[in-house]
Parts: structure tokens; sequence; C-alpha cells
């Protein structure tokens, strides 16, 4: 999944970072509204952790122009304790979960895997498809049961696959999910991490689709 974390504050927003990214998936960050909105405009999320008070132009006011502008991505807003009013406004203002600061990590990591599944019609922590167990709150996937270990990329290219299974996903789109947007997406090395599940997952699991991308398919059911 790609989040995007906006907060001013370095090191909560460095905490933040870290902890998403630990959970496997690809983060993306800004320190204040003016880019956290243009970011949001341009590029496709999964899942945006936002804080209210930013420099620059307000988190309630980049909410309002990300919802009137028509993107639909969950949004968990940040806010101080005592600012109730700004816990309405964000929920008025398009807001999908709000956490007062300060918080545990934990309980955001657990509202931000609720608001994926929400979104992805996973109505559970654990998504499978056939013999593939994958646990999004463990970051672990089982295949007949037992623990198969993956590279931070390959678990994060098995969940984009899992949570659209049955769906072909381009190169590029899987590239999207796998790399930072100032990285190098090289959509070419996609091919290298589906070579390699291939060996791990059941026969057939990955199927190419020539000229479109990839899916995952439950090699028990027909297709």
């Amino acid at each position: 999944m790609r989040i995007l974390v906006v907060e001013d504050e370095p090191t909560l927003c460095d905490q933040l970072v870290r902890a998403i990214t630990a959970a496997g998936h690809t983060v993306e960050s800004a320190s204040d509204g003016v880019n956290a909105h243009y970011m949001g405009e341009v590029e496709d999320f999964d899942a945006v952790v936002l804080d209210l008070g930013l420099p620059a132009l307000d988190g309630l006011s980049v909410l309002r122009r990300w919802r009137a502008a028509g993107r639909t991505m969950p949004v968990l807003i940040l806010t101080a304790r005592s600012a109730w009013h700004e816990k309405v406004a964000g929920i008025d203002a398009g807001a999908d979960d709000y956490l007062a600061k300060p918080f545990h990590m934990e309980e955001l990591l657990a509202r931000l895997r609720a608001l994926l599944r929400r979104v992805g019609e996973h109505s559970s922590a654990q998504w499978q498809c056939g013999a593939i167990w994958l646990d999004t709150r463990q970051a672990r996937v089982l295949v007949d049961g037992l623990p198969l270990q993956l590279t931070s990329h390959e678990f994060k290219l098995l969940s984009q696959l899992m949570q659209r299974k049955g769906e072909v996903l381009s190169r590029t789109e899987l590239s999207e999910h796998l790399y930072p947007q100032d990285s190098d997406r090289d959509s070419n090395t996609i091919e290298v991490f589906v070579g390699r599940l291939r060996k791990k997952l059941p026969a057939g699991s990955i199927e190419t689709v020539r000229g479109l991308g990839y899916r995952l398919i439950d090699v028990g059911q027909s297709v």
C-alpha cells in the first residue's frame, strides 16, 4: 500500500514514516499543506495520515480541497487532544477517522489497517488467496500453513496483488506501490520480483496477462 504522511514536526514525521514502512507499506511524506495538497492531487495513495496544524495551508483546507476535487482516499487526521472542535470539523470535511495527540503508534497502525481493510473490502487483518494467507498486522505470509520468508519488496508486491486479487495490475502500477516518489521507478524490476515470488508461491498463482500486467489467482479455482 502507498501511504502519505503529512506532519510538520520532523521527529514525529520520521517516527510515523519508520513505523508505517516497517508495517510493509511504501510511504511518502510532506511537511506543509501546499506540498501535501499537490501530492494528493497528482499521486494515487491508498491512505493518508494528515496532521491538521500545518504551515502554509492547514490540514482542514487540504482535506476539503481533496474532497472537492473528488479524491476519495481514506484520511486519518491527527489533532491536539484538547481541540475537540477540530475533530468534528475534520469529520465534516471528509476525514474517515481521527486520532488525538499524543498517541501510541500501535493504535495509529491499527486504525490505518482498519481504513485499508474497509477500502479494500477486507473484513479482517488476514487476507487469503487459495493456500496463501497474508497477515497485514504481523506482516507475515503463510503458504499451506507454513511461514514464507519474503523480502520487504516481495511482501509489498504480494500485498498489492492480494489486495486486488483477480485484477490485472500493470508493471507501472505495481512499481508505484513499491517505490517512493523520489526514487528511481524502474518497472522492469517488477519482473524480477514477480519471478522471485513465483518460485515461493504455489505454481500458477501469479498469472501474466500479456501486454497488460499480472494478477494473483486462486489456483484451486477456474479463472
